[in-house]
């Protein structure tokens, strides 16, 4: 495993597929302030500008970003995924038409944007490009260029303040986990889009990174736990997005929206003694209602209740009842929009709070052994909280090698929990529960 923010071994394979054929960064709202235009790929290819080769380290950006978004990340293959033979399956049972077509799945896989926002002809078969991230570039291109530009000023202009974690975070989760008119639902899940799932950390480390984080000074980070806060704040964000998503989910639509529970508590084998699942019993719900996913709070809450307990206690009593109200299968739409955006309310809180928070290494530490002391509660909340505690568990270890050094069993017992979770509906929470013992064991050893 590199220490240099990528990911590799059974790590890297696994997030890497959690990331095929589930496009992050489309543009958060179909429509765009007056005269802020989109230019296209093309005009940041230049040599001179970003499509060097090979990174340099004298200028403010490595200027091979573009090399690197062409080559390496899936983004830019977004829009071919549309028709190799997953999409063409879903668009025919949809009945989308060609789904390269379909504004359904345009809107997250490429730079989907009317022509009158154009401020020149572009390919949109480019996919998921660098505007569809950083902005209508249309205004800010040319100042962008100059020595003296500061970033501030380019925010102005239209560009999207990437440098902002919590609204990096935002951005990549308008996809990754739906925003308004960008949804992913049960339909479209069981027409065999893959379901979503995120963490902004691992998913930056397998991009890969094409930018250098900045310190308060504006110079690059030399600080080794970036990667936590990265891991805090994102999970803070996603938070508060699930809860607005649900909230819009109960305003409008289908209900329940079964893409808003625990998926794999329904599509898994129930094969009599043998069902880990039976023997276990169903904490929370009724045999057969399937449970609210609140896999983006379980193990953020390790963090927030130290952070700051008084709002962390108020937003565990406002989700403890969300998750009652949508696990009941049928409660009142209004109540569940309305505790919905109260427990999101309270997650932007959370939010500030993160964002502000001190990352050392006996807190990184503390968090770490919290959450591999935590593994049969965590293994028994399903498949989704434990892919979470497995990409959380594999950031804060990275981040902790980075200042105390390498640990190898510790690494291969990371690796086994993302063995574990490649098959979701293969997930067994005792084996889960007992592998992530094995992790807590070596870092005693």
């Amino acid at each position: 495993m590199a220490l240099g923010g990528k990911r590799s071994g059974n790590a890297y394979l696994t997030v890497a597929l959690l990331l095929a054929g589930v496009p992050a960064c489309a543009q958060t709202s179909p429509t765009i302030p007056q005269g802020f235009k989109y230019v296209g790929p093309g005009s940041c290819s230049a040599v001179a500008c970003h499509g060097g080769i090979q990174p340099i380290s004298v200028t403010k950006v490595q200027q091979n970003e573009y090399s690197t978004w062409v080559t390496s990340d899936k983004h830019a293959h977004a829009y071919a995924a549309l028709k190799e033979p997953l999409g063409k399956q879903i668009a025919q049972i949809l009945k989308l038409g060609p789904a390269e077509k379909s504004p359904r799945c345009l809107t997250c896989h490429a730079l989907d944007v009317p022509a009158t926002e154009h401020a020149r002809e572009f390919d949109i078969a480019e996919g998921v490009s660098c505007e569809s991230c950083h902005g209508p570039a249309s205004q800010w291109l040319g100042p962008h260029l100059q020595a003296t530009a500061v970033h501030s000023r380019m925010v102005t202009l239209g560009m999207y303040d990437n440098k902002n974690l919590a609204l990096r975070a935002e951005k990549c989760l308008t996809c990754h986990l739906g925003a308004v008119g960008m949804s992913v639902d049960h339909e479209l899940i069981a027409a065999g889009h893959p379901d979503l799932t995120f963490e902004l950390d691992s998913f930056s480390a397998v991009e890969p990174p094409h930018w250098v984080e900045k310190g308060p000074d504006g110079r690059p980070s030399t600080d080794p736990l970036l990667g936590v806060k990265a891991w805090a704040v994102g999970q803070a964000v996603e938070l508060q997005q699930s809860m607005l998503r649900l909230s819009r989910h109960a305003k409008s639509g289908p209900w329940p929206e079964f893409s808003e529970m625990d998926c794999i508590t329904c599509h898994h084998a129930l094969t009599g003694p043998q069902s880990w699942r039976q023997r276990e019993g169903y904490k929370g719900h009724r045999p057969g209602d399937p449970p609210y996913n609140l896999s983006h709070y379980v193990l953020f809450r390790r963090f927030a209740e130290e952070v700051n307990p008084k709002l962390d206690a108020e937003l565990a009593t406002e989700a403890t009842k969300v998750s009652a109200l949508v696990s009941s299968m049928s409660p009142d739409r209004t109540a569940v929009e309305a505790d919905a955006n109260h427990a999101a309310e309270l997650a932007e809180r959370m939010v500030a709070e993160v964002r502000d928070a001190t990352y050392d290494r006996a807190r990184t530490e503390r968090l770490l052994l919290a959450i591999t002391g935590d593994a049969d509660s965590i293994a028994a909340d399903g498949e989704r909280t434990a892919e979470q505690a497995t990409m959380t568990v594999d950031s804060l270890y990275i981040a902790q090698a980075k200042v105390g050094g390498t640990n190898a069993a510790t690494r291969a017992a990371i690796d086994g929990l993302f063995k574990l979770v490649n098959n979701p509906s293969a997930y067994n929470a005792p084996q889960f529960a007992a592998q992530m013992k094995k992790v807590r064991a070596t870092m005693h050893s």
